[in-house]
């Protein structure tokens, strides 16, 4: 496996696909970082070159994306920010529940966990 920015990508897949399983790289800016570092899209990371690893290396530092450890903590600390301002979105964070408006009353499951009955049900 060839590692980049300290995760191990998948070797059987095509280069722009193994990138974007990096965290704060998509599969846009996967095909932007091989055109930069002059890999062929349709190469399989297996049959890339030392040489080719390191360009994409290079290319992920030289465009300045944030990617891995640093999105992370970068986003994180956003979060954090909203909580301690009191903004809206930092107390439906601090609730877990939907931030960006969604509905409530019937969905968002994901975000507020397994449902909880309360009361007595039916008697």
């Amino acid at each position: 496996m060839a590692r980049i920015v300290g995760v191990d990508i998948p070797r059987n897949k095509k280069a722009p696909y193994s990138l974007s399983y990096i965290h704060g790289i998509g599969l846009t800016t996967a095909k932007l970082l091989c055109e930069q570092a002059k890999v062929d899209l349709e190469t399989r990371v297996q049959d890339l070159t030392e040489e080719q690893i390191v360009a994409l290396r290079n290319a992920i530092s030289d465009l300045g994306f944030k990617v891995e450890g640093e999105l992370r903590s970068q986003v994180a600390m956003n979060i954090k920010r909203l909580k301690d301002v009191g903004a809206y979105r930092g107390l439906r964070h601090r609730r877990s529940l939907p931030v960006n408006g969604q509905r409530t009353k019937t969905n968002a499951r994901t975000r507020k966990g397994k449902k909880r009955t309360i009361g007595l049900g039916k008697g």
